[in-house]
């Protein structure tokens, strides 16, 4: 379109018509702006309106001068935000101590990673996970908003990648610490080995914690006092539990996620990993009516796990199974679990005595902790029950020994206990990696002189499968110690058993360990590294 008065200003030469592929005959219709500069123009000017937005949000600036910043906003755009991003990263270089360009590099990490956990909220898919209190009411719907706010979204979905990812992982804890007043540190405990899998801005940290314990039924305003609570993250038709545990520490608080093992209610004992030998006396000790079969260990150590695979040996349709858990990990068909609840006054040993008048055949205790439970699940092994309970201690000869400082009877220790069981787990081999075992001159000369087959050990190396860890799995060993006639009488009449028990019986128990141990290293399924971890 020919505009007149402009023709003069806009007048291009030929050679400049052609060499911006204009036709010179229509030169008359040229337009007089750039286009692409508008387009330009336009899109700063959204860029920098986004960004006043965004501001309000954004921890780099103070409240007092939000104000002043967004105005600034208007005309730099995002370079008001780039110059606070890398002061705010000089500050927290200064504190911590560490280099400005990896805290750079790391905040870089975070902002990626918020802008994929978006993307995460936002797909409807099966893989999509939803965090529900124990109510049933998803996290997004405890914050008031169903949707979520844009400011809260990104936390929210962050804080579920977060639990998915530490499912995807095979977790087993989630911890949540802070590093110092500007870094907190997000570390999973994976095949009993913790590794830092992220590092976040406190503020986003914080923001996560709050999450969790809006969740977990816990009071986000009291940030000193120990609280306990509680979650439920369902994917699909899956639902895991999680027990949660916070605590104030310097720099802030600390959370810690237990994730529940829900799929030992389908363990069975040929998958713990027991020997023959070690399945024949288990096996022998869950057909007899009644006595007490105790598995004991440090935690982390797969007691529970153990325990539901002997229930599972059991046929709950002809024998009346009641369990008393501290929490129920896992659901059994045809079993009656009951919960213990401290603020309802169900404890252990209440919640025993009720099963008592239940007509049980078989009796289940999550945990023996102090004398009167000990006393009444002994008891009932007295009385035509078989009881399996757990218990906290290093080895067999310490169970011994903390049943009878807790103040049980020798007399009823001696005719209640059947069988003891000591447990640790050992990491497996990643058999995507795992090599010939290089082992020094003076190792093989011990091995020859002990008669230990050495040629089948073999070494962690570390994969993409194994996450450079060289280890995938985990395998129980297992020390029995049956109670013999013999034991028996030592228990309930000689009052030196207790000082010998405490002076050779933690031995010769990590000895029994370190045995069974070696067996795994010979077979190659774990490494010589690994047991000495474990066992020492």
């Amino acid at each position: 379109m020919y505009i007149p008065g402009f023709t003069a200003d806009f007048s291009l030469s030929p050679s400049c018509l052609l060499s911006a592929g204009i036709n010179p005959v229509s030169s008359t219709g040229i337009l007089p702006f750039n286009p692409v500069k508008l387009v330009l123009l336009v899109a700063w000017v959204y860029l920098c309106l986004y960004f006043v937005r965004f501001i309000q949000f954004s921890p780099l600036v103070p409240k007092k001068y939000k104000s002043i910043a967004s105005i600034l906003t208007l005309f730099t755009g995002p370079l008001l935000l780039l110059v606070l991003f890398i002061i705010d990263s000089a500050k927290k270089s200064s504190i911590s101590g560490d280099n400005i360009f990896v805290l750079i590099k790391q905040q870089l990490k975070n902002i990626v990673t918020n802008i994929r956990s978006r993307r995460v909220g936002s797909a409807k898919d099966d893989s999509a996970i939803k965090l529900l209190n124990s109510s049933g009411h998803e996290l997004k719907e405890i914050y008031g908003h169903g949707s979520g706010e844009r400011q809260d979204s990104h936390i929210l979905n962050l804080t579920e990648k977060i639990i998915a990812d530490a499912l995807d992982l095979r977790a087993s804890d989630i911890l949540i610490d802070p590093k110092d007043e500007s870094m907190y540190t997000i570390r999973l405990r994976i095949d009993g080995v913790l590794r830092t899998v992220k590092k976040l801005d406190a503020n986003i940290s914080r923001a996560v914690v709050n999450s969790i314990k809006a969740v977990s039924s816990m009071d986000i305003s009291e940030k000193r006092r120990p609280q306990d609570g509680a979650f439920i993250a369902k994917r699909a038709e899956t639902a895991t539990s999680f027990r949660v545990a916070s605590a104030g520490v310097v720099n802030g608080e600390k959370l810690s996620i237990r994730i529940l093992n829900q799929n030992a209610g389908t363990f069975k004992l040929t998958d713990v990993g027991l020997t023959n030998k070690q399945y024949t006396i288990i096996k022998s000790a869950m057909n007899k009516p009644n006595g007490m079969v105790l598995v004991c260990g440090p935690t982390g150590s797969g007691k529970t796990t153990t325990m539901y695979a002997m229930l599972n040996h059991i046929d709950r349709f002809t024998r009346n199974v009641v369990t008393i858990e501290d929490p129920t990990e896992a659901v059994l068909p045809q079993a009656s679990q009951i919960e213990i609840n401290p603020k309802a006054d169900i404890t252990f040993a209440k919640a025993l005595r009720s099963i008592l008048r239940q007509d049980p055949d078989v009796i289940c205790v999550g945990e023996i902790r102090d004398e009167e439970t000990a006393e009444i699940a002994l008891r009932a092994a007295q009385t035509g029950h078989l009881v399996l309970a757990t218990i906290h201690c290093d080895s067999n000869a310490t169970a011994l020994v903390r049943l009878l400082d807790l103040g049980v009877s020798p007399l009823l220790l001696s005719s209640g206990l059947r069988l003891l069981i000591s447990q640790r787990l050992l990491r497996r081999l990643c058999n995507h990696c795992k090599r010939p075992a290089q082992l020094p001159q003076r190792t093989i000369q011990e091995f020859h002189a002990k008669h230990i087959d050495y040629r089948h050990m073999y070494e962690a190396v570390g994969c993409k499968h194994c996450a450079e860890t060289g280890y995938w799995g985990r395998v129980a060993i297992l020390d029995l110690l049956v109670v013999t006639n013999q034991l028996r009488a030592d228990i309930a009449n000689n009052k030196e058993l207790i000082t010998q028990l405490r002076n050779e019986g933690t031995k010769k128990g990590k000895s029994n360990l370190t045995k069974e141990a070696l067996r795994k290293v010979t077979s190659g399924v774990t490494s010589l590294d690994e047991l000495k971890r474990v066992v020492g």
